[in-house]
């Protein structure tokens, strides 16, 4: 199994780091309108961390090896 860089997937994990990052810096009017309010900051700032976490993973194309991995120790032959 080697590593392949891809373009696309680069652009892919770009836009979901933009995604998270955005929700990390606006999770207070995130939370108030979307959510109960106050209560919701920290949940709705986790979230776009672990966005901005998969949009790097994605970014540098280790999903499919991550994936591949996982689904090969439950599925023997993949």
């Amino acid at each position: 199994m080697t590593y392949e860089f891809s373009i696309g997937w680069f652009a892919i994990g770009i836009i979901i780091m933009i995604a998270g990052a955005l929700m990390v810096r606006f999770h207070p009017w995130l939370a108030e309108n979307f959510g109960v309010g106050v209560g919701d900051y920290d949940k709705y700032k986790l979230a776009g961390l672990i966005a901005v976490g998969i949009g790097f993973v994605v970014m540098v194309n280790l999903h499919t090896t991550l994936l591949r991995a996982l689904l090969g120790a439950v599925f023997p032959g993949i």
